[in-house]
């Protein structure tokens, strides 16, 4: 017996750590805050503004000047590296399609308060989505890039307010089965807190999804954004590979002619892009 233990007992203390020590090691891959407020002379350069600024906090960005906006409101949850206003690259392609946009910023990020994690992500999410369907009304959409996709997909199955449709790129089907696949030999789906179950919370959505994965993805592999992409409902999806792109290169990879196609299968208008 004593033998046995020799043998077990490290292994069995090793989990009991891991088991312990889950949330916070998850914590550490999964999200990097940082206190950088976007300043009022970065916004301007930008042209852009807080959104629902309220007191010492704010929902997100949005553009400084009024845009033409027949096809709608984007509400953008972005990944898990930089802010809000690291995303401004996406005001220009889709507010020239129609589209107002608004940069959702996360609870800890871009000097935000709060905790991180799945559930005060999601709430947050929802609070903000609820908040531009009462300032903008419909059609209202929902884009989500890397780990914003979890957040878009728990909101789209969270809310009240009409989703006209969904946009995700770079996603994957569930955070258990990317950290099994990074983890083999772990038992990642005990020391996860957080699920981030995009395949579950998509499952009710009537509304059509914009799939965009990256070729040589390395963050995500491709596998998952293709098992998500078999998960969703037949007649409601569709899926873009992006050649020769990586996680975080993809942009460098492609033109506004995604943009258009993407916004086009979801968009219930499709009116003319606005000059």
């Amino acid at each position: 017996m004593k033998t046995i233990f020799l043998k077990i007992g490290p292994l069995f203390f090793l989990f009991i750590a891991l088991l312990l020590g889950g949330c916070n090691m998850q914590n550490k891959f999964l999200y990097f805050p940082n206190d950088d407020r976007p300043t009022a002379p970065m916004l301007a350069a930008e042209n852009l503004v807080l959104w629902q600024e309220t007191g010492s906090d704010y929902r997100g960005l949005t553009a400084a000047s009024e845009v033409l906006v027949p096809n709608g409101t984007i509400v953008l949850f972005h990944g898990n590296g930089g802010t809000a206003f690291d995303r401004g690259f996406y005001m220009e392609p889709l507010t020239r399609l129609g589209f107002r946009v608004i940069l959702a910023e996360y609870p800890k990020y871009g000097g935000r308060p709060g905790k991180v994690g799945e559930k005060p992500f999601v709430a947050d999410g929802l609070e903000t989505t609820r908040l531009a369907y009462e300032q903008y009304g419909e059609p209202l959409y929902l884009l989500g890039e890397s780990l914003g996709c979890g957040v878009a997909t728990g909101v789209a199955k969270g809310t009240s307010a009409p989703i006209a449709g969904i946009i995700l790129i770079t996603p994957w089907d569930t955070l258990a089965s990317v950290a099994k696949s990074l983890f083999p030999f772990l038992p990642v789906s005990m020391l996860l807190t957080d699920k981030y179950d995009n395949m579950e919370n998509l499952k009710a959505f009537k509304g059509n999804i914009s799939v965009v994965g990256a070729e040589r993805d390395e963050i995500l592999p491709i596998k998952h954004a293709h098992s998500l992409y078999a998960a969703l409902p037949e007649g409601q999806k569709r899926m873009w590979l992006i050649k020769g792109a990586g996680h975080n290169d993809w942009p460098f990879h492609t033109d506004a002619s995604l943009f258009r196609e993407i916004t086009d299968f979801v968009n219930v208008r499709k009116t003319p892009e606005v000059p």
